[in-house]
């Protein structure tokens, strides 16, 4: 093949200007040091390159790097080729106007809802990726389906079936970039159903509502008592957004009659049930609750997502949906260009269909059982007015306290060097519930080596 500019050399930017050819390009080449666009040491194409890209002649680029080399904004040495010159850039950058000194951030995260980051299976997960990018066909690096790649697709529907008792079937199964894509679709398809609200739980995370109310859905709290969330009575809606194996952050599981009365509901009058099934591995005293939508695929959809048992980065999620919704929700992703990584998808998949996924969930498990478990000791040793309540499960505790004293606790947490919520923080503003004083404490963001210190430091802030 001979050679072209599509073959030729490192590629330079650059436009020569001015009535002559080697003085405009010199002009520019000088410009461009000077201005700091070539950083010192930066190699510039050949002479043969360059003329070659800019039409122009050999000798000409060859005569012009002369010059700079000769006023010293170029090098140039055998072997080695034409350099910028280390000391070559002569205007100062502007300086940034003086800027107050920022505060350390906490010396603990203990807000809820974050693994711990340090324990990512590094080396499992790169094995996996080769492996999976070695045995990808060359058709997995287009565009693809909007569903997602089948491997991952098919993948899930073993493990969940096995994992969480959920009911799938790879066609139903739509990939996308965490739980919050998923909740972005889901909230587009039903506002383009005509719905104008969605019945949620009076504790959860105010981005979830915000990402429904984006969607032009009004969000209305359900009673909340013992039983967990009161699904009853659904008048007057037609979808509803639960987290029924482990309510969050109250703790604790639909009760089973609740679990059937929202199933009722659902196939009595055509609802949708939205199943956050956001950590459902993570029980510590038994076998967890299974996923909601085993009771009834035709009408619950199952969010889940990788974000609590891997890492938040992998933006990866999935949808497993009714086949009523599966043409909507595929077709409006596909619209909307909403692709997820496809590397980290065939990643994925190879990594639960070789076991690395049940290992590092059950290795994950132990680690944030003894946590909890710690944290629970702590308690009953420095502050027994305080109580850990909800199943153990999970990455967070909430911690009963003292009436009139949640504002004064986060202050001295925070004065430890503590991020923590409140309960308050996930209280929905309209939520009809009597107002609790209690610590929402995530135990899964700090690594091993920091929970003792974590765990002292909370305990000094409390009651």
């Amino acid at each position: 093949m001979g050679k072209t500019w599509a073959n030729l050399g490192v590629d330079l930017h650059v436009e020569p200007t001015g009535s002559g050819i080697r003085k405009g390009l010199t002009e520019a080449l000088r410009e461009a040091v000077r201005g700091g666009r070539l950083a010192p040491g930066t190699r510039l194409p050949s002479s043969r390159s360059l003329a070659a890209d800019l039409g122009i002649a050999r000798n000409t680029v060859a005569e012009s790097y002369a010059d700079l080399v000769a006023e010293g904004w170029l090098t140039a040495r055998q072997g080695s080729g034409t350099r910028v010159a280390e000391r070559s850039v002569v205007r100062p950058a502007p300086q940034a106007a003086p800027r107050r000194r920022e505060q350390l951030g906490p010396a603990y995260d203990l807000v809820p809802g974050r693994p711990d980051l340090a324990s990512f299976p590094r080396a499992a997960w790169l094995k996996a990726a080769r492996r999976a990018l070695a045995r990808a066909p060359h058709e997995a690096l287009g565009y693809g389906d909007p569903r997602g790649r089948p491997e991952l697709r098919t993948a899930l529907a073993g493990y969940l079936s096995r994992a969480r008792g959920v009911r799938a079937d790879p066609e139903r199964i739509v990939i996308c970039s965490g739980f919050s894509d998923g909740l972005t679709l889901l909230g587009a398809i039903l506002r383009g159903r005509g719905l104008r609200s969605v019945a949620v739980e009076s504790y959860g995370l105010d981005v979830h509502w915000a990402l429904l109310h984006r969607s032009g859905l009004r969000t209305v709290p359900l009673p909340f008592d013992e039983l967990g969330t009161d699904t009853r009575d659904m008048t007057g809606v037609r979808a509803v957004l639960l987290t029924p194996a482990h309510q969050f952050p109250m703790g604790v599981p639909l009760h089973p009659d609740r679990r059937a009365a929202v199933v009722a509901w659902a196939r009595r009058t055509g609802g949708l049930v939205l199943d956050d099934d956001y950590d459902g591995e993570f029980r510590y005293d038994r076998q967890p609750v299974g996923a909601l939508q085993g009771l009834d695929p035709e009408h619950v959809v199952h969010l889940g997502t990788a974000s609590k048992s891997l890492a938040p980065a992998l933006r990866l999620g999935w949808l497993v949906l009714p086949p009523s919704l599966v043409d909507e929700v595929v077709s409006l992703k596909g619209e909307g260009g909403w692709s997820t990584g496809v590397l980290d998808q065939l990643t994925l998949a190879e990594f639960i269909t070789s076991g690395a996924y049940d290992r590092h969930v059950r290795s994950a498990r132990l680690r944030y059982r003894r946590r909890r478990d710690a944290l629970v000791a702590a308690l009953a040793t420095r502050a027994p007015d305080v109580h850990a309540t909800g199943i153990a499960a999970g990455l967070h505790a909430v911690l009963r306290l003292p009436p009139g004293t949640e504002r004064s606790v986060v202050q001295a947490a925070a004065f430890q060097g503590l991020a923590v919520h409140g309960l308050s923080h996930h209280r929905h503003p309209d939520a009809l519930v009597p107002h609790q004083d209690a610590l929402v404490v995530g135990y899964g963001t700090p690594p091993d080596h920091a929970w003792s210190g974590a765990l002292e430091a909370l305990c000094r802030a409390l009651p």
